[in-house]
């Protein structure tokens, strides 16, 4: 079990969405201190705000996460000043909607560099420091689209795909260490990473705007309800947390149908983007 009470918690992506619900539930469950970073400096410090208005202790760092020598001067600063992390979420994520055929090398680059290898760099710049300790969680924010493939989301599946490999890949590692590690995997949830997607420069605004509010439709959890399930896998361990009934059921059918699961697309029961 992984006890937050008076550890020192480390959000990215903490300025909206899923960040600030996580910096919420984690002082209302009695983290010592929680670390927040965004690149949206407003949005970073209505977090702080909420987060001390209800009792706790934040600090916030503008960070960019596909920044690689940042990330490892914030991890330096962060052992400099607080003595290290004990919970560390990579939860920093951006979409991109394109074919493969459009998709250009720019936009998968983007959506690799900030979802990918920002959880990369945050995973290695701080294990050291969970290892110092003898103990600790690190958790990796994949997807419903870490588990199935969508079509037009390639750059996204890419990116999610390999966050789950590589977070699987590290519980392994530290199956033997007081170490912990966990994979979530969200379905929809009512934040705006569809409205601050990329799409293709030719896509006129009343697409987009049809694209976010399908998503609307398909988005049945609060930030909030996510952000407790999380907590509560972290509290108890677990390797692989599903938010969601969408991404729970998503999983089965992948289980059940591993080739074949494309006709929940064909059917619109599912859209792009989680």
């Amino acid at each position: 079990m992984t006890d937050i009470t008076r550890k020192t918690a480390l959000i990215t992506g903490a300025g909206s969405g899923i960040g600030r619900a996580l910096a919420l539930c984690l002082t209302r469950e009695g983290a010592a201190r929680v670390i927040l970073t965004d690149v949206n400096r407003e949005g970073l410090e209505e977090t702080a705000d909420q987060v001390r208005k209800a009792g706790g202790t934040a600090e916030t760092f503008l960070l960019d996460v596909s920044d690689k020598d940042g990330v490892y001067d914030f991890a330096e600063t962060v052992a400099r000043e607080f003595g290290g992390a004990d919970i560390v979420i990579n939860n920093a994520g951006v979409a991109q909607v394109a074919g493969v055929d459009e998709l250009t090398y720019d936009d998968f680059e983007w959506v690799m560099n900030i979802d990918f290898w920002g959880m990369v760099y945050g995973t290695k710049a701080f294990l050291p420091q969970l290892q110092q300790k003898g103990a600790g969680h690190i958790v990796n924010v994949s997807s419903l689209f870490g588990i199935i493939a969508a079509p037009r989301q390639a750059a996204y599946n890419s990116a999610k795909f390999a966050i789950r490999g590589f977070t699987e890949a590290l519980a392994h590692e530290m199956r033997e260490t007081a170490i912990r590690v966990s994979s979530v995997h969200p379905g929809g949830i009512k934040t705006n990473i569809v409205r601050n997607a990329r799409f293709l420069q030719s896509t006129s605004s009343s697409e987009r705007q049809e694209a976010a509010s399908n998503f609307d439709k398909i988005a049945r959890t609060s930030p909030a309800k996510a952000a407790e399930i999380i907590v509560r896998g972290i509290q108890k361990d677990r390797r692989r947390i599903l938010i969601g009934m969408d991404a729970r059921l998503i999983d089965l059918l992948q289980r059940l149908f591993p080739a074949g699961y494309g006709f929940i697309f064909k059917k619109g029961l599912l859209g792009p983007g989680d």
